[in-house]
């Protein structure tokens, strides 16, 4: 009797083990991106899917571009932005640099091969106006990502002068974008892939044939129907599915400022984004006041998108990552450093008060070449000390690479002489 009492629990806890881990594999996540949309110019017009999304989580200010006149400066240009989401890093390591995208860094992973590498069985698609963003960002098929595959793909209609043949306006690119959501809402209803990305281009033409402009209002209206529709696809999964999704919808650039035209360079307009989630658990880095100009960053949404998806991203990889988790327990933000006679000083803002941080730093950069970099053991301290100072006088002089690991989220920034 003692023997079936003990199988039977077995049994149970092998049934209870499998239906957790279902439910784990219900995680799915979805990201737009919507090219050239200021958070100045996206407020001016109603947007009412788009506002629909941000009531069950939320909508924040946030920028891209990098930090200015810093190591890290970014050109506020389409597929640098693309890559610094894809990436979570800025330009000094995925290097691209402009959307000729001539040599991508491969060894900063896009979230596509980190979810590849952690559920090979599972499915990702990408449905886009731009075959670049699957052929050269993603870099499906190259050694260099260890061939890479998409499991889904929509795109390469630009290309494509018969179905879409190219006229003054631009019109073909908004019917391309059309085709584009269609694909995507239908093949969300009935595939549902673990981890996808649309990408839309009309609402950019319009803002650089027209600038700031009733055309381009417009534009952005079309986009926001659009939205709606891949909002409507995503919670019919969710509701006869019983799936969590997470859906992030954001802009790769601002404009500049007044006329709106054009976009590149480090201007207040041109480096100013926006973030739309449905994300129920977001964090106070993501909530806080729009007058603090610390503001979340294109960057941030890959690592929220992995937290989600669970990915166990490796060590070395992680303190290579410039962008902070959205949702959930974080621990440091705003991390400052600044190198004065022999100290490295750091700042931060504790988010969390538990736990500890650990101060790592290297003086090599071997990680951009597929090398790894010795991090040396520096202090470890609460994280509610908010700052602290190194001595770094018997290390080489030149280049240092800081990273704060804290009990949830790890940070990090370079000095450069």
């Amino acid at each position: 009797m003692a023997f079936k009492q003990s199988f039977l629990f077995l049994i149970a806890v092998s049934m209870l083990h499998t239906a957790c881990f279902a439910q784990e594999r219900k995680n799915k996540a979805l990201f737009v991106i919507v090219d050239g949309i200021s958070y100045e110019q996206l407020k001016k017009v109603s947007t009412p899917n788009l506002d629909g999304i941000a009531k069950v989580g939320g909508m924040t200010r946030a920028y891209v571009g990098g930090e200015k006149q810093t190591y890290s400066q970014t050109p506020t240009i389409s597929a640098v932005g693309y890559n610094s989401l894809l990436t979570g890093t800025w330009v000094n390591k995925h290097n691209v640099w402009d959307n000729d995208i001539k040599k991508p860094n491969y060894h900063y992973w896009t979230i596509f091969r980190f979810f590849h590498e952690a559920y090979p069985a599972r499915k990702t698609a990408v449905y886009s106006t731009w075959t670049d963003n699957r052929t050269k960002l993603i870099g499906t098929g190259l050694p260099e990502t260890g061939m890479m595959k998409m499991d889904y793909f929509f795109d390469g209609f630009e290309l494509d002068t018969i179905n879409f043949p190219h006229d003054k306006n631009s019109e073909y690119i908004s019917k391309i974008d059309g085709k584009v959501v269609d694909e995507a809402a239908e093949h969300i209803k009935n595939e549902a892939p673990d981890l996808s990305w649309v990408y839309l281009e009309f609402t950019d033409d319009m803002g650089h044939r027209y600038g700031n402009s009733e055309q381009f209002s417009n534009a952005v209206r079309r986009m926001d129907k659009q939205m709606g529709q891949l909002w409507e696809a995503v919670r019919e999964r969710e509701s006869k599915h019983k799936e969590n999704w997470q859906i992030f919808v954001t802009t790769d650039h601002g404009r500049s400022e007044p006329t709106g035209k054009s976009h590149g360079g480090q201007s207040d307009g041109e480096r100013s984004t926006w973030i739309v989630t449905n994300a129920r658990d977001l964090n106070t880095y993501f909530t806080r006041s729009e007058q603090n100009k610390q503001i979340p960053s294109i960057v941030d949404i890959m690592p929220t998108l992995a937290r989600h998806l669970d990915l166990k991203i490796p060590k070395e990889q992680f303190f290579e990552l410039d962008g902070v988790p959205l949702t959930g327990k974080i621990s440091i933000t705003d991390l400052t450093v600044k190198k004065e006679a022999g100290n490295i000083n750091l700042s931060w803002n504790a988010q969390q008060k538990d736990g500890d941080v650990k101060i790592w730093l290297a003086v090599t950069n071997k990680f951009e070449t597929g090398g790894h970099d010795n991090y040396m053991l520096m202090k470890q301290i609460p994280v509610s000390d908010g700052k602290a100072a190194i001595d770094v006088t018997k290390l080489p002089k030149g280049f240092y690479k800081i990273v704060v690991e804290g009990k949830y989220n790890t940070v990090n920034r370079w000095i450069v002489e």
